[in-house]
């Protein structure tokens, strides 16, 4: 599953290519939630390769997460 992070004063978006299944995402929009509040100050996000990403709590202005059966499309097909 994709996600996309916009984060303000910034040009370009973070994306992170995580794990696909209902568990992960229940944690994530948990941790988006509270990052989101207030209650954490860091984002913490680790990729399917294993690599971590922190994002500034303060400084996210959106979170958008893939469709659960998006898979990449390559070409000009649908």
């Amino acid at each position: 599953m994709e996600i996309r992070i916009g984060l303000s004063q910034v040009g370009r978006e973070v994306v992170v290519e995580v794990a696909d299944d209902d568990a992960t995402r229940a944690q994530l929009k948990t941790a988006v939630s509270a990052a989101l509040a207030g209650a954490s100050d860091t984002l913490w996000l680790t990729d399917k390769k294993g690599r971590e990403v922190a994002v500034p709590g303060s400084k996210i202005a959106f979170v958008e997460f893939g469709s659960p059966d998006s898979a990449r499309k390559i070409g000009f097909g649908d």
